[in-house]
């Protein structure tokens, strides 16, 4: 039986979608009056694998759009209207969609609907996972945040938030924390100019993560000199419970000056790999997990707050972009100090590379859990969900071979890959593929010279023939297209979360890939 919250949670949403269909009409989607099953995906690779599994006795749709960002993408009405009529759900998780869109799901099911969770289940099917590493070449420390543990303990589960928030700062000026999107918007953590507000349960300022996740974010001062932040943590277990608190730390930070003047001498200078403010949910308590080499968090040594200072050097200073959305720091082209982001767009991730399906073999492997979920959920199909999945099986064997056949006609010294978003990796294991790099820096700042000199130098080393941006993100990647035109390299696409117009199923997409790779690159 379903509990009260959902129940209410659900009835609102379907009396709100029904008025808003009575006076427009309705929309595509799930529908009650549709006798096939009623099948929920997050993505759109996702939906087309049910799709060619399910065949005719299914309606397949997604929550994310066609070229929509998977990490950053937010539901709407109509997307908890196709949750609500579903007979079964698919994500990918692992993190990669954005939180809302799993909250989405979890809240809105039926209590008896099968709601999977591919990357992670389809192991038993002999899908392969590696862990993501993201060796981020900045010339400052790469600062994030991280609620470390699942929070079993408190009853938590991949619906529950783990609040990180902003309460107080000390400093010569003001200090932002933000994230910015795929295309370019800014979303704002915390602002110390507007002040701190933690009395209506640490929602203002405040930064949110599923358990056992990390996010990226920039971190930025007005003026140098020696500042202070302090966080509070907590853990909402759901929508209708009271936070948990988890501690509070307060970290220094030396801005444009010597890092010794703001920490003191026996202080460990954070400056340089990947560092990030950790919430830790078993412990309950809030420290820094800091890694010079930039390494996952595994390479990271755990420092108490008091222990450490982070460095915002001088080689950090920028300049507030243009644009409305960048206002909330002051006048587009003052002077601030700004640690990047790291990593292009919106991108809450965990410790496993959740893009499993650049390995064909995995999508193997997911298609056969649907399979096998779709016959639990509709026993009378079997028979037609294996001769389908039978069939699909046979394309994807096929796939596979070709993708592998075209890399392996590249020269070996040539299958260096550089581009914008780290998505690629299970794809570079599987077909002997090398990742050289991806653009890192924060794409709304103009990036600093050393950023530019390595991605050059990481070119002119491996001599890259060309490389490669993903179309849904190409219009926010001017640092690898103006490095590319210098060099005098191609600019080829490559297609990672997301079909467009011209790749509409998964099929497609990895064909493309294995092309446009042997096409540049050879």
């Amino acid at each position: 039986m379903r509990s009260r919250p959902r129940v209410l949670a659900t009835l609102a949403a379907v009396a709100a979608l029904a008025l808003l269909v009575a006076g427009c009409g309705a929309a595509p989607g799930l529908s009650t009056s549709d006798e096939r099953l009623q099948v929920v995906a997050t993505t759109g690779l996702l939906r087309d694998l049910v799709a060619n599994v399910g065949g005719a006795r299914v309606n397949a749709v997604s929550l994310i759009p066609d070229g929509g960002d998977p990490h950053s993408f937010e539901p709407t009405l109509r997307d908890v209207r196709d949750v609500v009529y579903a007979d079964v759900a698919f994500s990918n998780y692992m993190l990669l969609e954005q939180h809302s869109v799993i909250k989405t799901l979890d809240a809105n099911l039926g209590a008896d609907v099968p709601n999977i969770s591919l990357a992670e289940d389809s192991v038993k099917y002999a899908a392969e996972i590696i862990p993501l590493v993201e060796n981020v070449n900045l010339d400052t420390v790469w600062l994030g945040l991280r609620a470390r543990g699942d929070g079993a303990r408190h009853g938590a589960d991949r619906s529950s938030d783990v609040l990180l928030s902003a309460t107080a700062a000390t400093g010569p000026g003001e200090v932002f924390g933000y994230l910015t999107g795929s295309f370019g918007e800014a979303d704002v953590s915390f602002n110390s100019a507007d002040g701190f507000d933690a009395s209506d349960g640490f929602e203002h300022d405040t930064a949110t993560l599923p358990a056992d996740a990390h996010t990226h974010m920039s971190w930025v001062f007005t003026a140098p000199g020696r500042y202070t932040v302090t966080f509070a943590a907590s853990l909402r277990v759901s929508a209708t419970s009271r936070p948990i608190p988890l501690g509070e730390a307060t970290f220094a930070f030396a801005v444009g000056v010597e890092p010794t003047a703001a920490g003191g001498a026996d202080a460990v200078v954070l400056d340089q790999g990947h560092a990030d403010l950790t919430a830790d949910l078993d412990r309950g308590e809030l420290y820094t997990l800091y890694d010079p080499e930039g390494g996952g968090e595994h390479a990271q040594r755990r420092y108490r707050a008091d222990e450490v200072v982070i460095e915002v050097p001088s080689k950090a200073i920028a300049e507030i972009p243009a644009g409305e959305q960048f206002s909330f720091m002051g006048k587009a082209g003052t002077q601030i100090y700004q640690l990047p982001q790291a990593v292009l767009g919106k991108h809450v991730h965990g410790e496993i590379d959740p893009h499993l399906w650049q390995d064909v073999r995995n999508a193997m492997a997911y298609s056969e859990l649907i399979r096998d979920t779709l016959i639990e959920a509709d026993p009378r199909g079997a028979r037609e969900y294996r001769a389908n999945a039978e069939a699909y099986l046979a394309q994807l064997d096929a796939l596979d071979r070709y993708v592998r056949r075209t890399i392996a006609a590249i020269p070996r010294a040539r299958r260096q890959l550089v581009t914008t978003h780290d998505a690629f990796a299970y794809l570079a294991h599987a077909y002997g593929v090398e990742v050289a790099g991806f653009v890192t820096p924060n794409p709304a700042v103009e990036p600093s010279l050393a950023q530019r000199r390595k991605l050059t130098e990481t070119i002119r080393n491996l001599r890259v023939p060309a490389v490669f941006l993903e179309p849904n993100l190409a219009a926010r990647s001017s640092t690898l297209t103006e490095v590319a035109r210098e060099q005098g390299i191609r600019v080829c696409p490559i297609y990672g979360d997301s079909f467009d117009g011209d790749v509409t199923t998964y099929v497609q997409l990895m064909r493309f890939n294995a092309a446009s790779l042997k096409e540049c690159l050879s």
